[in-house]
């Protein structure tokens, strides 16, 4: 939803909404995704917003493909070639 959602983000109770999940689950889960560094967070107001962090997206898809492709993404499927030239 985060990447889908580009660079002005979405707000955590707009993300527990649409997955069904109480807010205090997607609190935990979207604290763990930033701690990891694939996201971000920004205060308006009483709301966070969250956003992807595109480029740190891009580093762990390429990460994943050297490791577990062997350099070749054409094996792990269609489409991830794409993704890390974008």
């Amino acid at each position: 939803m985060l990447v889908q959602a580009g660079p002005s983000g979405l707000m955590a109770g707009e993300i527990a909404a649409a997955m069904e999940t109480p807010a205090s689950t997607m609190s935990h889960h979207l604290g763990g995704l930033e701690r990891a560094g694939l996201i971000r967070s920004a205060h308006k107001g009483r709301s966070i917003i969250y956003s992807a962090d595109y480029e740190a997206i891009r580093r762990l898809l390429a990460f994943l493909t050297d490791d577990c492709c062997g350099g070749r993404p054409e094996v792990c499927g269609t489409g991830l070639s794409e993704a890390l030239t974008c």
